[in-house]
């Protein structure tokens, strides 16, 4: 039923969660699994060299998490006796890698967390779940999380 199966993670516990569920679905349907994690390579504005100190930095930070995060889910994947392709996209925002992926692998199914966060901090943090769940051509498996 499904082939191609997209399951963005950030290192969370939710992101987990949802790969879990992610390993179950393509032992069922034995699907490929593509594990992205999104970096925004720009998250400064402005101009000067005080910004490029600081997008240096937050970019090895960026990588590193992405690197831990991506290693912790190919560990999660090689002990469910699957194993998947990976990778570190970039995104403006969040949903604009996801999305992207999801076109260029061929997904046909999203499987990702959502965090839970309700009223003034969904507000403010906004949900990329939910912007997913907007734009997407594809069916998505959203796997609620804890708030965090």
């Amino acid at each position: 039923m499904y082939k191609q199966i997209l399951v963005p993670v950030d290192g969370s516990q939710t992101a987990m969660a949802a790969l879990r569920e992610a390993l179950t679905i393509a032992k069922a349907f034995q699907s490929d699994l593509f594990v992205v994690h999104v970096i925004d390579p720009y998250p400064f504005l402005g101009v000067g060299a005080e910004y490029a100190v600081g997008q240096a930095e937050y970019l090895s930070a960026a990588t590193e998490q992405a690197t831990k995060a991506l290693a912790e889910a190919q560990e999660a994947v090689q002990a469910a006796g699957l194993s998947c392709e990976t990778a570190v996209v970039e995104g403006h925002a969040a949903e604009d890698g996801i999305m992207n992926s999801a076109k260029t692998s061929g997904a046909d199914l999203i499987v990702m967390g959502s965090h839970g966060r309700r009223g003034i901090e969904k507000l403010l943090l906004g949900s990329v779940t939910q912007r997913v769940l907007q734009e997407a051509h594809v069916p998505v498996l959203v796997v609620r999380g804890g708030a965090s």
